[in-house]
């Protein structure tokens, strides 16, 4: 009869023991980091050295009744996930901080109602330990499945009803500095393209924008689209200047609406900062790429994740003090475009 197959013998904590010439337990305490004496300590690592041994995290991570894992989930449109630099420097400032914890991040991207009730069932599952959430929406069915489990969590923004620890900047205050300073140069039709106003970045931009015109705000110049995406905002220009032909600033939500701005002038045959001065959010990769280079708030995207994934792995060593609001510099960054 044949012989079944098998692959190589896995060494285990036996083989490490034999080998160091220790106990099981000595192993054990120095796998779970703790006390032993230096001697053993590095009879221990040569022994794990010698025999291949590899820690089975799956097991271990069974006994603790952890996954060391969080979910990364985003809520927006595929196509937005890869266009908006913002996101990529969340995500890879998130990942930097758990990866320096030894977590594995699980990027989860919501893009329609049966993405959400697929995310719901997987967040219910149990198979991670806490989750980053960025652009989360009022009574969002993911942000109220996170609390009913009380599952660790850290909201990139500040969705209004949503308890928990965030990080976020001023938006609202953001806006009106970069309007203000649009304003100082002499513009006085200024129009906004204002996005995602489902959410509370949208929203305060828009507020910030209303409080540096004052008096001079005409409800008649926002032209109100649904994504910080370079095609709305060349689609939102262009309605802007049918309506307003005489506008001679804009505030774009973001930098890539107003490159799609900057696009639907040019179009149009109005020369930026010339005939419109155009003011941007986020100092992306977009905001570089325009010509001329966009005036623009910078908004710290990777510090924002790291923040996020250290104020959930903070909760879950037990410090709860962490569910409050975490607000990052988010300085005016001045360019040419205006």
């Amino acid at each position: 009869m044949a012989a079944s197959p098998s692959g190589p013998r896995r060494s285990t904590v036996h083989d490490v023991a034999r080998a160091a010439g220790v106990s099981r337990g000595t192993v054990s305490r120095v796998l779970n980091g703790g006390y032993v004496s230096e001697q053993a300590r590095e009879a221990i690592h040569r022994a794990i050295s010698e025999v291949g041994y590899v820690p089975n995290t799956a097991a271990r991570n069974l006994v603790r009744q952890r996954t060391q894992a969080v979910g990364f989930i985003v809520h927006e449109p595929h196509s937005l996930f890869l266009e908006d630099p913002n996101i990529g420097g969340i995500m890879l400032g998130a990942n930097t901080t758990l990866s320096q914890a030894d977590y594995q991040m699980v990027c989860v991207v919501v893009d329609t109602a049966r993405d959400t009730d697929r995310v719901a069932r997987y967040l219910s599952g149990g198979f991670v330990d806490g989750a980053v959430i960025v652009s989360a929406r009022h009574q969002d069915p993911i942000s109220d499945v996170v609390e009913r489990l009380r599952l660790p969590v850290a909201f990139v923004g500040h969705p209004p009803g949503i308890s928990g620890a965030w990080v976020g900047i001023d938006n609202r205050g953001a806006a009106e500095a970069v309007v203000s300073r649009l304003r100082e140069t002499g513009r006085r039709r200024i129009g906004m393209i204002a996005a995602a106003l489902d959410r509370d970045s949208g929203s305060d931009r828009l507020a910030g924008f209303r409080a540096a015109l004052g008096d001079a705000f005409d409800p008649a110049l926002v032209e109100t689209v649904d994504l910080y995406a370079f095609a709305d905002g060349a689609a939102g220009m262009t309605r802007l200047l049918e309506r307003a032909p005489d506008l001679d600033g804009v505030f774009a939500a973001s930098d890539a609406v107003a490159a799609g701005a900057m696009q639907a002038l040019r179009a149009a045959g109005r020369r930026v900062p010339e005939d419109v001065g155009v003011v941007g959010f986020d100092d992306s990769a977009w905001a570089t790429r325009t010509s001329p280079q966009l005036s623009t708030v910078h908004q710290p995207a990777e510090g924002l994740g790291s923040a996020a994934a250290a104020a959930v792995l903070a909760q879950l060593d037990g410090d709860q003090s962490v569910r409050t609001g975490i607000l990052l510099d988010a300085p005016v960054v001045w360019r040419d475009s205006a």
